[in-house]
This record gives C-alpha cells, structure tokens and sequence, in this order.
C-alpha cells in the first residue's frame, strides 16, 4: 500500500508544539508514522492480504529524577496533546528513580556511507499485486519438485521522528521487506530460507523458493541419531542465533551495571577465540540502515569484541549516564556483524569427518546469562556429515550449549554474510556443539 507521508517539517512542528505544553522538567516525545502489509500462504496458495497505517506516539516526562512514559497510537495533533498531559500526570506521582541524569542532549551524527539510506521508494509502493507477484515465484520453485510453500511476505515503510525539551531534533524514514518461507516435500523433508533487505528489488523470490524446496527434498526420511558433542557446520541462519543471543546477553550497558551480563570483570578481556571480532553498525549499508536511536541519539559504531576480547558495550543515555558517558545510540535496536573469514560451506563440509550441518534453530531462549547458555533445537533441514561429505537428513535435536563456550571453538568462519533480520551473520563450523535429546521428527 501507499504510505501517507507526513514529512519533517509537519512532525517536527507537532513535536515542539507539544513539548511546549508540557509542564515537566524535561520531555521527549516520538512520532512513527508508517504503514505495513502482509501477504501469507499455506500449501502453496496465497490465503490473506493485510495492511495497515498507524502513528504512534510516546511521551517521556521528567520532574527531577520522576520519569514517566506513555504510549498510544493518535490521530492528529489533539491526540498528542493528550499524551502529554497523560505522561505528566504519570510522572508527578513516580517514585524517585535514583540513577537517572537527564534526557540526552544533542549530539552530532557520525559520518554515514552515501549509499547508506535505509529507505527504498520500491519497498514504500510495493502493492498487494507485487507481493502476489513474489509469492507465485517461491510457489513456482516448490511446484517444481512437488514440494508445499508456506510462509510470509511482509513489507514496512516508517517515517520517525524524535524531538526533546533539550534540544533534540531528529527525523529519518526507513522500510523493509522481508520474506520467509517453509517448504514440505512430498516425503515429509522440510526446508527453511529467509530474506531480509531495506529495498524489495534485492529480494530474489527463485532464489528463496529454490533454496527451501531444495532443502525440504535433501531431508525426506531423516534418521534417528543418538544427542551428544557433535562438530557443527552452522548455515547463517543458525549463526545469527548465536551472534544475535551472544550479543544481546552479554552487551547491554544496562545489564552489565546491574551484573547481568558475562562480560562483568572482563571488559578488555578474552572471553572467546581470537578469531572472533563483532562489532554493532546501524550505518552499515549492508544492514538494516538506521541513523537514530529511539531517544534521537546518532547510532554509532561499537566495537563489541576484537580478536575475542570484550571492547565495548551497548548505552542509552540511562546507562551512559550512570557512568558519565556519552551514549552510543541503543535505546532499542541493535545491529551486530560478525567479521567474514575465508571458508566456504562447502568447504566446512569437506573438513569434517563426523558432524551436522545445522540449517536453523527454534526456539531458542536464553538458560542462564553468565555462561551465555542457549537452548532450543534444530529445524527444517539437519544433516549428518560424514567423511566430508551430506551423507543423510537427521531427526531434530534438542540442545543447550553456552556460546562463550561455542565461539571458543569455531574453527571456519564463511566468507560471505547474510542479512538475518538484522544481524549480519557468516556460516561457522564449530569444533562442540551439545546437543542433549532427540525428537521423533
């Protein structure tokens, strides 16, 4: 659908008008203005459009160290104002929270690649025709080995825009498109393929059907193989788990001032192999483009680990506050990459004598913060390597394995990344991967 486009200027005008009734020591306000539709099907036929625009608004009031914020979606400019004066009445009766500062102050955005826009004109206008047009292609592709597509094609156009009491003004426009499909086979094999980008035009939907429908042909009639240690070969899918879980466990300013994170007491110190460097960059025009944070703060670079030393960490301004610093531009969001090396899948194949290749996990959940230990399971599409080569489609298994464990043992990092969601993943092989019990599918 068509997004309605509210522009700079009108929503930074309602931003400052509305600020401007605002009784409290301080105030932030945020408008998202944008739209979304979604295209599903199921058993390789298209069953519901949706779509949808909607503004939503939050305000943050401060007297002394009282914060309040209120949420709501609106209508217009009165619809605002009432959010205000909903957030101040809020704030006036908050207990003081002690470790509150400030609302951040303007800062200067840091230097953006040109090709760094984050918003694609294609993505904003895709119709519910295109969408269909996109869909028929992955269909087309299962159809070819008789095998069933599911999935979801959905596309976001979002304009935003965050002004506070100290001078804070920010605005930018985003979108995405992102397609995800499951494919059955006619044997019961399944396969999974994903792609996410800022512009619908770099979607190639054969490439993504032929992916999952190849997958779901390879894993008909899995085996059953007793859980244990195994080396795995992880596609990106798989490793963006762990990096996405590893990050957001481990490097979160707030967390690690609390003790909630494995980095406590080793800021500066291995914690992983040294073959392992991660980094978060909203500017990276391979990502998810992102220039402010949701406080209107310039996202910046953060060197999270170098050579498997912990560097740096994740701050709002609540957290940098705390410390006397600056944020860094993460009030929600984060955009991890992991430093390519040089091996092919294949490649990570024909090094192994006995392991698995791990297409996906499931429902992964964190199990205990410090050790950074994940649980879930494999899905659509695991293998049995033996020899250095797919010998057979294995059932899923259920796993817990720690990740600083996991990144300690990586032995082949793949020189191509992946865009999942929003992290930018390459394939790993890791030396031990424990898996704990089986499944009967």
């Amino acid at each position: 659908m068509k997004t309605r486009w509210m522009g700079e200027d009108e929503m930074l005008s309602m931003l400052e008008e509305a600020i401007a009734l605002s009784s409290a020591d301080q105030t932030e306000i945020g408008l998202s203005v944008g739209s979304w539709a979604l295209t599903r099907f199921a058993n390789s036929y298209i069953h519901q459009n949706m779509a949808s625009q909607s503004i939503q608004a939050h305000v943050r009031a401060v007297f002394g160290k009282k914060v309040a914020t209120a949420y709501s979606t609106i209508n217009n400019r009165e619809g605002l104002k009432e959010l205000v004066r909903r957030a101040v009445e809020l704030a006036k009766h908050q207990d003081d929270n002690p470790d509150f500062v400030s609302l951040p102050e303007p800062s200067l955005p840091a230097a953006r690649p040109e090709e760094a826009t984050g918003y694609s004109e294609e993505t904003a206008a895709c119709s519910a025709e295109e969408r269909a047009s996109i869909v028929q292609a992955i269909i087309k592709e299962n159809d070819r080995v008789s095998a069933s597509a599911a999935g979801s094609l959905g596309t976001w156009a979002f304009e935003r825009a965050t002004a506070n009491s100290l001078g804070i003004r920010s605005y930018y426009r985003s979108t995405l498109a992102k397609v995800t499909t499951v494919s059955t086979g006619p044997d019961g094999g399944f396969g999974y393929a994903l792609a996410t980008s800022v512009s619908i035009e770099d979607i190639d939907p054969t490439a993504v059907g032929r992916e999952a429908s190849e997958t779901a042909r390879a894993s008909a009639n899995p085996i059953e193989i007793s859980p244990g240690e195994y080396e795995c070969v992880l596609s990106p899918y798989a490793a963006s788990e762990v990096i996405e879980s590893f990050v957001h466990t481990g490097f979160w300013a707030r967390a690690f001032q609390e003790g909630r994170s494995f980095v406590c007491g080793k800021l500066g110190e291995q914690v992983v192999g040294p073959n392992v460097t991660i980094w978060d960059d909203a500017l990276d025009p391979r990502t998810l483009v992102t220039p402010y944070d949701a406080e209107g703060v310039p996202k910046q670079r953060v060197n999270l680990l170098e050579k498997g030393i912990a560097t740096g960490l994740l701050y709002d301004s609540y957290a940098a506050h705390r410390e006397g610093k600056k944020s860094t531009g993460h009030a929600g969001g984060f955009n991890p990459i992991m430093m390519p090396g040089d091996a092919t899948v294949e490649q990570m194949i024909q090094s192994t004598e006995r392991g698995l290749f791990v297409t996906r996990f499931h429902y992964t959940n964190v199990a205990h913060l410090m050790t950074a230990t994940i649980t879930g399971m494999t899905r659509d599409g695991t293998f049995l390597i033996e020899n250095g080569r797919i010998a057979k489609p294995v059932k899923n298994l259920r796993f817990t394995q720690s990740l600083l464990e996991a990144l300690s043992n990586v032995d082949m990092i793949g020189k191509d990344l992946k865009l999942v969601d929003s992290t930018l993943a390459p394939a790993l092989k890791i030396k031990k991967w424990r898996f704990v019990s089986a499944t009967e599918f």
